[in-house]
């Protein structure tokens, strides 16, 4: 065989070509390098690392929730007396936000007869999501309570559990409440301790009915400062009416702090915000971890800026019949809020009614 027929012998599957004329050892191949290749690897390991971590994460959090909140079983009246499921008057969601003054370590009797609503919220995110609405009912507001008569709502509470209070506020506005969350006062207090604190603009100067002074302007408060601020009515000459407004203040303050990076972006801060407030939550059977995050999609890029609050439509303060200091509502306008959710247009509607809310 000769030398040039030796030089391209086949070994295997390889090709031999020849030896290194320096050495007299078979040459090895160069092999052609992918370094580009290797870090789009090493990238994707990374990115598939954190998915999972962040889905470990998700998964803890949504069992914390689940295992701290307290569930109320029978949160709704009967369906004859609803406005039906998947109606017009079911679109987007809906939320009803109950706050109750209490001491603090939670409560057992949550959500029963016997107990008033010191707050009274309407949460709503409409189909296409992108925003919130607020929309705070005066507790002194003077309404028609079903199979009781006239008495201020939060009587309905009081006189029938949260099924009573679900169906006054169904057919004062006209819309179907999908959830509902009950939040001890005191769980302001563990909220705010849990976030590092919250900046709220005092609206005036005034001294507390337990002595505490407040000076208008910003302040950071903690825990024990924002409850008092949230609590407080006496020292205001138009009373529920200011405490409303400042509690609207402290839940855009609560939002901007909770959706900011320094929350966000903080494992043990979250995870803390959960497993502290979570005790003072009491909620509908169905608001779990799970249905939180089917509305997900839906609050996807909201920001504090994003939730738009404003106050029920009121004719201003009266007297009742048996002499009582009360709130008298526009039924026509609270009607009207029902309507606007069935067009798709409650934010449209509310800036009508309340333009410097919005």
């Amino acid at each position: 065989m000769s030398v040039h027929d030796d030089d391209h012998r086949h070994v295997g599957h390889g090709t031999y070509h020849g030896a290194d004329r320096s050495t007299g050892r078979p040459g090895a191949v160069p092999r052609r390098r992918h370094p580009f290749r290797r870090v789009l690897l090493v990238l994707l390991g990374l990115v598939l690392v954190l998915a999972l971590a962040a889905g470990l994460f998700v998964w803890n959090l949504g069992r914390t929730f689940d295992a701290r909140r307290q569930v109320l079983e029978d949160a709704f009246p009967a369906e004859s007396e609803r406005p039906a499921a998947g109606s017009a008057q079911d679109r987007g969601t809906t939320v009803l936000l109950l706050g109750a003054d209490s001491q603090p370590g939670g409560r057992a009797d949550v959500g029963v007869a016997g107990e008033r609503a010191d707050t009274i919220m309407l949460v709503h995110v409409p189909e296409d999501g992108g925003e919130a609405f607020v929309v705070s009912v005066l507790r002194d507001t003077w309404v028609p309570i079903p199979g009781v008569g006239e008495a201020k709502i939060n009587a309905a509470l009081d006189l029938g559990g949260v099924p009573l209070m679900v169906r006054t506020v169904e057919d004062l506005v006209g819309t179907r409440i999908d959830q509902v969350a009950e939040v001890d006062f005191a769980g302001f207090q563990a909220l705010t301790d849990a976030l590092g604190g919250v900046t709220i603009d005092v609206p005036q100067d005034f001294v507390s009915n337990e002595g505490m002074t407040f000076e208008q302007g910003p302040e950071h408060m903690g825990g024990e400062r924002a409850l008092e601020f949230v609590r407080e009515r006496k020292a205001f000459e138009d009373g529920d009416f200011q405490r409303v407004e400042n509690q609207r203040s402290y839940v855009q303050a609560v939002l901007q702090r909770l959706l900011g990076p320094r929350t966000l972006l903080n494992p043990v801060r979250l995870h803390t915000v959960v497993s502290d407030f979570s005790p003072y939550l009491t909620v509908s059977e169905g608001l779990d971890a799970a249905w939180i995050a089917g509305l997900t999609p839906d609050l996807a890029g909201l920001s504090a800026g994003d939730l738009r609050m404003s106050t029920a439509p009121d004719l201003g303060l009266g007297v009742s019949a048996d002499g009582q200091s009360v709130v008298v509502p526009d039924l026509e306008a609270m009607a009207g809020i029902g309507a606007a959710v069935s067009a798709d247009d409650l934010g449209g509607y509310l800036a009508t009614l309340n333009p410097d809310d919005q």
